[in-house]
């Protein structure tokens, strides 16, 4: 009997393609749906006469809980597969969506919404990012990039879909709607091909922390990268909840205020995939482009946050859809490439634990950041100051990306490796090794010292 052998690499193309497409309906069914429900919150706060911070818990909890738990998503998609993992998970987001939707106070949202919804997300994300990446070298990051576009997609329908049921079934029968919609994960998980590959373990970690993949912490690059991460992630999920809201305070109707978020959604979708091809070309090192566009992002929410705004329920509001476009630039060019640097850390047998263990430290920030800045609303008045405050917080994140190799310029030229870096894990000491985008022989030398 012929016996089957691992691919040498990743294929690359193929079947990758597919699961490409699996993982941009997951993202947009997840973090695309998480961005529009910020235009459900003003519902909830008056149905249950409950303030701003009290109902951005809903999101807040939602998103902590689904990166909190996302290395147990991985944990369980190494352990038995990513397609079984991922079809429960829609199952369970489905559920929290239809128990919502007959609450009777803020606590059922926070259990449906927040626990439910949140844990059958954490089942879904990680394992269908952390799979996508075993399918691609070359152009991995252009297929991340594809797939978290799904996200900025998904947002600019869902977010007028979102308010055109809020206005004709209530928020009650929209939550229903939504229950039916994101059973669709449940085929993008059966999509989800299992692939063998070199450098794979050869038997599932033994061990509840072995199988979280704690033991990555231990990669000084991967630590540096966590930690700037987890501090980029306390500012950068606050629009997902509160651009909406803003743009409501500043005067512009709900249908004004759905197209600001969409504005801003379609923008970061193309500037995801332009990021990925760009960041292939090897034409600069995937650190820096990182701290770039982490420092462009942070730049653009406070630019969000001084604008002047003068709107109306008809119309106005043109120069914060203006700085919407430009936050949604820069955030969809920094976001493929938090995913994409991580087979250069970790190796392409850890990916998949790593991508849970990011998400979960990018949950304290989510945990964190849509609660303070409601907080901050509520104690001024506006959204100004919340604003001011995430971009500061990712501002402050970038400048701890510059402690990953290869983030600065360095002194003197080196001298080009003979074939293109495998990815087996921590960053060697020269940047030019470390962290070149997959691009074989179009990667762009670093320079060291």
């Amino acid at each position: 009997m012929a016996m089957t052998s691992k691919p040498a690499r990743a294929p690359d193309g193929g079947w990758g393609w597919v699961v490409a497409a699996s993982a941009f309906a997951v993202n947009g069914l997840s973090y695309g749906l998480l961005r529009s429900l910020g235009l459900a919150l003003p519902y909830f706060a008056d149905h249950f006469d409950r303030t701003s911070q009290d109902t951005a818990w809903v999101s807040g909890l939602a998103l902590a809980v689904q990166q909190a738990a996302s290395p147990v998503g991985s944990a369980l998609s190494t352990r038995w597969g990513a397609r079984p993992v991922v079809m429960i998970g829609g199952i369970i987001t489905s559920l929290g969506f239809i128990f919502s939707a007959f609450a009777s106070n803020l606590l059922h949202l926070y259990l449906g919404l927040g626990v439910l919804a949140g844990s059958g997300w954490a089942l879904a994300f990680a394992p269908a990012l952390g799979t996508l990446s075993r399918y691609f070298s070359r152009r991995r990051v252009l297929a991340m990039g594809l797939a978290l576009t799904g996200n900025g997609a998904a947002s600019l329908f869902l977010a007028p879909a979102l308010q055109l049921l809020l206005d004709t079934f209530g928020w009650r029968g929209a939550l229903l709607l939504l229950g039916a919609i994101t059973l669709h994960l449940t085929p993008c998980g059966a999509l989800l091909r299992p692939l063998d590959l070199p450098g794979d373990p050869p038997a599932p970690p033994r061990g509840p922390l072995a199988a979280l993949g704690l033991g990555l912490f231990t990669h000084r690059s991967f630590l540096v990268f966590a930690l700037g991460t987890a501090v980029v992630s306390a500012g950068y999920f606050v629009p997902y909840v509160h651009l909406a809201p803003h743009a409501l305070d500043k005067g512009l109707g709900g249908y004004r205020a759905a197209l600001v978020v969409a504005v801003a959604a379609v923008l970061d979708a193309g500037a995801r995939l332009v990021s990925g091809w760009l960041a292939d070309q090897g034409w600069v090192p995937l650190p820096r482009l990182l701290m770039v566009f982490a420092a462009l992002t942070g730049l653009g929410l406070l630019a969000v946050a001084l604008v002047p705004v003068v709107g109306s329920e008809e119309g106005g509001g043109e120069a914060l859809l203006a700085t919407a476009g430009l936050y949604g630039l820069s955030a969809g060019s920094y976001s493929p490439l938090v995913f994409g640097v991580l087979p250069g850390l970790v190796g392409i047998g850890g990916v998949v634990q790593a991508t849970g263990l990011v998400l979960m430290l990018m949950s304290f920030g989510g945990l964190l950041g849509p609660p303070l800045s409601g907080f901050l609303r509520d104690e001024t008045g506006d959204f100004t100051a919340s604003f001011l405050m995430c971009g500061s917080m990712v501002l402050s994140g970038s400048f701890i990306y510059l402690g990953l190799p290869g983030a600065l310029p360095s002194c003197t030229p080196a001298s080009r490796p003979a074939t293109p870096p495998p990815e087996s894990g921590e960053l060697l000491p020269l940047p030019q090794v470390a962290l070149l985008s997959p691009g074989g022989p179009h990667s762009t030398l670093d320079t060291t010292c």
